[in-house]
């Protein structure tokens, strides 16, 4: 799934023969791997808003478990990944904090599903973004981003934390590497198209 960066630049360019564009968020409370996930999958340089983080932003962000972060997303990441001649995907990564909020409901404007990172350390900060998700109607998966260190639960454990229903996809990944990642954007990317499949129920006369 997806074409490696060419080396040569000539991925840079939107192929000629493209003709569907679909577009995914990757959601997830601050420094969950956000920035490292759309990095690692687009095929072009991604583009970051990202900051400096200053003495004030730490008061309201929670830099538990982010021991050395010193930049965060002030508006989003966005990268690209062509999947056939036709068909390419944008990659919306949205910022983590609580005050963004807003942003990146915004952002869900024509998104067709939303990959969740989460992080075992931390997994109780996911409710309010599957909140707002199921809120805003958008399917998703979820993506257990795995950091040194982090505890280590069995799949079925993490669904039952976040009280995710059967049918929600989960999975472990790491941002940091393509393979991984790609797993993961599969897992989504299936559990969109199982929905268009499923029948509809019949309208009332």
């Amino acid at each position: 799934m997806g074409s490696a960066p060419s080396s040569d630049g000539s991925g840079l360019h939107l192929r000629r023969t493209v003709r569907t564009a679909a577009k995914l968020l990757v959601v997830g409370h601050f420094a969950v791997g956000k920035t490292t996930y759309v990095r690692t999958l687009s095929e072009i340089r991604p583009l970051h808003t990202e900051e400096v983080m200053t003495q004030a932003g730490a008061v309201v962000d929670d830099l538990a478990g982010a021991r050395g972060k010193t930049t965060t997303t002030v508006a989003m990441d966005f990268g690209r990944l062509t999947l056939s001649d036709t068909l390419v995907l944008y990659l919306f990564g949205t910022p983590g904090q609580q005050r963004f909020t807003q942003l990146w409901r915004d952002m869900t404007r024509g998104a067709l599903g939303a990959l969740v990172l989460a992080d075992t350390r931390s997994l109780g900060s996911s409710f309010e973004v599957m909140g707002v998700l199921e809120e805003m109607d958008l399917p998703y998966a979820v993506a257990v981003n795995q950091f040194e260190g982090a505890p280590a639960f069995a799949l079925e454990e993490v669904r039952e934390a976040l009280d995710l229903l059967p049918g929600t996809p989960l999975v472990r990944c790491d941002a940091r590497d393509r393979v991984s990642s790609t797993h993961a954007l599969i897992s989504l990317v299936e559990h969109l198209q199982s929905r268009r499949a499923e029948p509809r129920p019949l309208e009332q006369a």
